[in-house]
């Protein structure tokens, strides 16, 4: 009778539009990781936590956006933090890439729908081949976790103990991965510190920068490479999508170094060596990771305005990673430089890119910018702050970043929900104009 019941359950969701039924899905597990986390044993008060607190806190897990409204190491119980790392896990991968485990291992047959719902999740626009991508998909993340796991525990061992050292190394390196940017660093003396207490530590910076870049590639280029093995053989999205990662990374170091290098209150309270590995960081944790190694308020006006850049922007198309994607960013800039060599064909690598594409790339650019500046607006309406510093809240939001110049802890309860709805909207725009571009 259950298992009948069951099915019946399940009828209505065999038809349902891929994209559609993700975001219910995902909804489904945000208020039920809210739930989870309102219990009285998943904070170490052992008191209920407030609802609208929870849902904060389970929205920016799965949106692996990193917001927080209360610290992660000093609030949350080991079961809290538990079902903040599940909820992360889930996010990064996509619910359905976590529920193929169970089919690989009862070696269950899967459906054509639930191929085209993979490869929705994928962001690719046909399922072919979605079973053996999810399989690499599955695997490359766990190894590449548990590669970054054990580099991360050989810090955090001698410093924390055995037991709490490997669970901050699992924690960080998933974290770091999924590019969601939760940390269990704080303190209840210190809450909110983030990284900055290792920033001069060269194994625990590279390694989560390495994570980081790794979770935001995107799963199709992990593919492409592992097949192709050369550069020219590539798809036009992967050659795409490294160019613009390499220049973007390279972009944020610079611009941090040229305007932070001098500054007491970020770069200029280290040497040289760790001036340079903490501009790196920061260049690469802006792209949706959400750590920090500086104290980010104090960074100077041109680094924020590139900050707020660099968050828009984010990851790239199919990955962990947030933002209107690398891809769209740079057929924005190949149409911009069409249009004043006043070519009328888009081209990258003696390839032309498609309108369609284009126009995608256009709408996304329109939709997020206005997204982020009513969120903005209404955020600064509502607090007693400076614009600069709510703008800097909602686009870390919209591009899941998680990153924040001190505001989010302290807003009210109608902030923190145009919070919400920035990321939740960021993830819908995604899926519906990234599928398809290669």
């Amino acid at each position: 009778m259950l298992l009948s019941f069951f099915r019946r359950l399940e009828r209505p969701f065999r038809t349902m539009r891929p994209g559609r039924l993700i975001v219910l899905v995902f909804l489904f597990i945000i208020l039920l990781g809210a739930g989870l986390l309102c219990l009285p044993a998943a904070s170490r008060s052992g008191e209920p936590t407030p609802f609208l607190t929870s849902l904060f806190t389970a929205t920016s897990a799965t949106c692996v956006t990193g917001l927080i409204r209360v610290d992660t190491g000093s609030y949350w119980s080991p079961f809290g933090q538990a079902v903040i790392l599940l909820l992360i896990q889930i996010g990064g991968l996509g619910f359905m890439s976590v529920a193929a485990i169970a089919s690989f291992v009862l070696r269950r047959t899967i459906t054509l729908h639930e191929r085209m719902v993979m490869s929705a999740g994928l962001n690719l626009s046909d399922g072919g081949g979605i079973v053996r991508l999810t399989r690499r998909v599955l695997f490359g993340t766990f190894i590449i976790e548990g590669t970054g796991a054990v580099l991360l525990s050989c810090r955090f061992v001698p410093h924390y103990g055995f037991p709490k050292g490997i669970t901050m190394g699992v924690f960080h390196a998933v974290s770091a991965f999924c590019n969601a940017g939760f940390d269990l660093m704080g303190t209840p003396d210190d809450p909110f510190q983030s990284l900055i207490g290792w920033a001069e530590d060269p194994l625990v910076n590279i390694t989560l920068m390495a994570l980081i870049v790794l979770g935001g590639l995107g799963f199709f280029v992990w593919s492409d490479v592992w097949d192709k093995h050369s550069f020219c053989r590539l798809r036009l999205h992967t050659k795409i999508v490294l160019t613009a990662t390499a220049g973007l990374l390279l972009f944020g170091f610079g611009w941090t170094l040229l305007f932070e290098w001098s500054n007491p209150a970020t770069l200029g309270a280290f040497d040289t060596p760790h001036k340079l590995l903490a501009a790196a960081f920061e260049s690469v944790t802006l792209r949706t990771a959400g750590f920090n190694t500086i104290d980010l308020g104090a960074l100077t006006g041109p680094s924020q305005a590139v900050s707020c850049l660099l968050m828009f922007i984010g990851g790239s198309p199919g990955s962990t990673a947030g933002g209107i994607k690398t891809v769209t960013a740079a057929v924005l800039v190949l149409t911009a430089i069409s249009a004043f060599c006043g070519r009328t064909t888009v081209s990258a690598f003696g390839r032309t890119i498609a309108p369609r594409s284009i126009m995608n790339a256009v709408t996304l650019l329109m939709a997020g910018g206005v997204l982020c500046l009513v969120g903005a607006c209404a955020i600064a309406g509502i607090e007693d702050a400076p614009f600069h510093q709510c703008l800097f809240e909602a686009v870390s939001a919209f591009g899941t970043v998680g990153v924040s110049m001190g505001l989010t802890p302290t807003l009210a309860a109608a902030s923190r929900v145009i919070l919400i709805v920035c990321g939740l909207l960021r993830l819908r725009c995604g899926w519906k104009f990234y599928r398809g571009r290669r």
